[in-house]
């Protein structure tokens, strides 16, 4: 299958949705697809590679695509909007066109379906409600005025109805969805995933046996992924103060955002500076060994539109695979993947003492925090790249199918 993947984002991207995008494309293109990935130009210079930052082996059957865009941003984006349709209806066709991003999808379907392949939008969240919500919650976020909302919903409700196929990564958001818009043929859920390390691949085992052997002893209380707000590591911050006996250990933050230094200074408000260590930026690759220094891996969202039923957060896959005690906040979408006592400790949202309580029993306890690691482990598996590709390889070759 011939697929064109639309990602409006300059290509490497630290963040998530570069992670995911990169991920999703080399796991369609191992199940033996043609994946055209086009993108926004890198800004570093040199320009990075992205198989190289990511990770991955090159494959000759991805190909990246740069889109020619510069100047200011809406010039940017909008040279990125008329690039798409370019390539969405002419040239060598593709079988389908995938895409998460809103805007490029209400925009494609706006064309003659006879002038271009089906396409599949892949929902990370209500844009209306996600809009509203964020100015409460990053803190370079700017209040939405009410004519953008307006212009959000209604391109939700067109994708929605005219999208050949459908996927949201939370079951929480495809009922929110329809509820919203009404049911609709060939939606998917399919969550985000993570790379399962590859029996005999030495570099994971041997990152895994300098990690394990004093696990039981460690008290490495760990965090990986962004510091807004809505991740809750202020939350976290708090609760350790209340552990004298663990030690942080936060992954990400870019020094340009000024959430790192909110999170240092309540580090130091809190006394408890020199027990925290915070990395910054590392690149993805990087992030596993990092995991496996700790006993446990903490994922502390606070209760926000999205957290509860729109996220689908890499870190917690990457937690399962890292096969460590797992504390998380007790929501709807989180509740999707883990099970408390099960394969986590699941905690009231937002609430440090509670979370608090849940790290000291588990560094005082070696025999669940062990039981609870072996049961994460095993399930991480279920959330591959590999598996993912698959569930999404079924709704492209049923829309592909429909449209022939």
């Amino acid at each position: 299958m011939r697929i064109t993947y639309f990602a409006d984002i300059r290509f490497p991207l630290e963040r998530a949705n570069g992670i995911q995008t990169m991920e999703t494309c080399h796991a369609l293109v191992t199940r033996g697809h043609e994946v055209e990935l086009i993108v926004r130009p890198d800004t570093h210079t040199p320009a990075r590679d992205p198989f190289e930052y990511y990770g991955v082996t090159p494959a000759p059957s991805l190909r990246i695509e740069r889109a020619p865009v510069s100047g200011p941003a809406a010039a940017r984006r909008l040279g990125y909007l008329a690039f798409a349709v370019r390539r969405a209806i002419g040239g060598r066709r593709a079988d389908v066109l995938l895409t998460r991003d809103l805007g490029v999808a209400s925009l494609l379907l706006r064309l003659p379906s006879g002038l271009r392949p089906p396409l599949v939008y892949e929902s990370h969240g209500y844009a209306p409600e996600v809009a509203a919500a964020l100015p409460d919650l990053v803190a370079t976020a700017t209040p939405p005025d009410p004519r953008k909302l307006r212009r959000l919903a209604r391109r939700e409700a067109h994708v929605w109805h005219r999208a050949a196929g459908y996927v949201t990564i939370t079951g929480a958001l495809a009922a929110d969805l329809v509820a919203r818009h009404g049911p609709r043929a060939r939606l998917a859920v399919i969550p985000d995933g993570v790379r399962i390390p590859v029996a005999g691949d030495l570099g994971a085992e041997s990152r895994r046996a300098s990690s394990g052997p004093g696990l039981l002893e460690s008290s490495i209380v760990a965090y990986a992924g962004h510091l807004y707000a809505w991740k809750g590591v202020d939350v976290l911050l708090e609760a350790l103060a209340l552990v004298p006996e663990a030690h942080g250990l936060i992954v990400g933050g870019h020094a340009a955002e000024p959430d790192l230094a909110r999170l240092k200074a309540l580090a130091e408000r809190l006394g408890i500076a020199g027990r925290v260590t915070f990395t910054g930026m590392v690149p993805p690759a990087e992030v596993p060994a990092l995991l496996a220094r700790a006993r446990v891996l903490t994922l502390p969202n606070p209760a926000s539109a999205i957290s509860s039923r729109f996220t689908s957060p890499l870190k917690l896959f990457e937690y399962l695979s890292a096969g460590r005690a797992i504390v998380a906040s007790d929501l709807p979408a989180i509740r999707e993947i883990l099970r408390h006592d099960v394969d986590a400790l699941l905690v009231a949202p937002g609430n440090a003492g509670e979370l608090a309580g849940a790290i000291r029993l588990l560094l005082a306890d070696p025999a669940l925090a062990a039981r609870l690691a072996r049961a994460a482990s095993a399930a991480a598996p279920l959330y591959s790249w590999a598996r993912r590709a698959e569930k999404l390889e079924a709704l492209l070759t049923d829309v592909t199918a429909a449209a022939g």
